[in-house]
């Protein structure tokens, strides 16, 4: 555990969800695989189809919409629905076909393995602090056994703009009822996560599973605390 900021009393804890939690990597590569092969499967003129081909609509879809970033669920909706409409599918079976893909794509984006140390200190923790998620993603913690630790669950698209914009900080401060210099916000991206909750107002905490090298230089960005696992919370609480 390394201390670059001086901490203040901590009232509440947010937590990112991906790479933060857990190892997200796996779950997206199985996620992708399985949706394509469903979309194969759904229409057999879909069977030359790609990974890159449907990266290729969701190009097109931010290219368009810049601001969809904010909603992955919403973005990813947008890119089947006009792969569908491009295949010559009507406004209503192109609606259709694309909630059928997501719901696809729910179901394997929530298949995700929690390590058990991960579960063994959020139960420790959520007994002693409140805590809540704010994530930019997708997927859904009751899905994986992670749903009961949080008092709430703040999404971008649903709940404001995606970090490391300000909106999920200010309002987890809100939820909680607490000033946002008591909340400990800990993820694992420098940028999303860091500069963001720093952006708000809020402490906050890297974690560095990898090993990464702080680079102050480079990213010009401070955490209050850097750890390597989720354990080294509990001596701070």
């Amino acid at each position: 555990m390394y201390f670059y900021r001086q901490l203040t009393s901590i009232s509440a804890i947010t937590f990112d969800l991906d790479d933060t939690l857990y190892n997200n990597k796996p779950v997206i590569d199985k996620t992708e695989q399985n949706l394509l092969s469903f979309i194969r499967y759904y229409d057999n003129r879909f069977n030359n189809l790609q990974l890159n081909d449907l990266k290729n609509y969701q190009k097109l879809i931010i290219n368009k919409y810049p601001e969809i970033y904010h909603n992955v669920t919403q973005w990813r909706w947008l890119a089947m629905k006009t792969l569908l409409d491009h295949y010559g599918y009507n406004q209503t079976k192109s609606s259709d076909g694309a909630n059928a893909i997501m719901n696809n794509f729910y179901y394997w984006r929530s298949q995700i393995i929690v390590p058990k140390l991960t579960h063994q200190i959020l139960s420790i923790l959520y007994k002693k602090i409140p805590l809540a998620v704010i994530t930019n993603g997708n997927a859904n913690p009751y899905a994986c056994g992670l749903g009961n630790y949080f008092q709430f669950i703040l999404k971008a698209g649903t709940d404001g703009r995606a970090k490391p914009y300000t909106d999920m900080f200010y309002l987890a401060a809100k939820k909680f009822n607490i000033v946002l210099d008591n909340v400990l916000h800990v993820g694992d991206n420098l940028i999303t996560d860091i500069q963001g909750a720093l952006y708000s107002g809020m402490q906050a905490c890297w974690i560095n599973t990898n090993n990464n090298l702080l680079d102050i230089n480079k990213n010009n960005i401070l955490p209050h605390i850097e750890i390597t696992n989720l354990a080294s919370l509990i001596k701070l609480i």
